[in-house]
C-alpha cells in the first residue's frame, strides 16, 4: 500500500483530505527530506490539482527518492 503525501497547506488538508495521508506542504519539503526517505515505498504525491505535487516530484526525485510519484490532485485519489 502506497504513502500518500499531500503537500498542500495545513488549512487546505484540514478542509478535505484523502483518509490516511501525511500533510507536508510543499514548502516544508526541503526540510523534511529525512522524513521522506524514512517512508514506506511507494510514496504518491497529491495536492490541489497536480501542479504543487509535480514540484513536489522534481524535488524529491533530485534528492534520490526513485518510488514516488505525482498522484494529481487528493480528490483523484478518493
Amino acid at each position: 500500500m502506497p504513502t500518500i503525501v499531500d503537500v498542500r497547506t495545513p488549512e487546505e488538508f484540514a478542509d478535505g483530505h484523502v483518509p490516511g495521508s501525511v500533510n507536508i506542504p510543499l514548502d516544508q519539503l526541503p526540510d523534511r527530506l529525512d522524513e521522506m526517505c524514512g517512508m514506506q515505498a511507494p510514496i504518491v504525491l497529491c495536492c490541489r490539482s497536480g501542479a504543487r505535487s509535480g514540484a513536489a516530484l522534481g524535488l524529491l526525485k533530485a534528492a534520490g527518492l526513485e518510488e514516488v510519484s505525482n498522484g494529481g490532485g487528493w480528490m483523484q485519489l478518493l
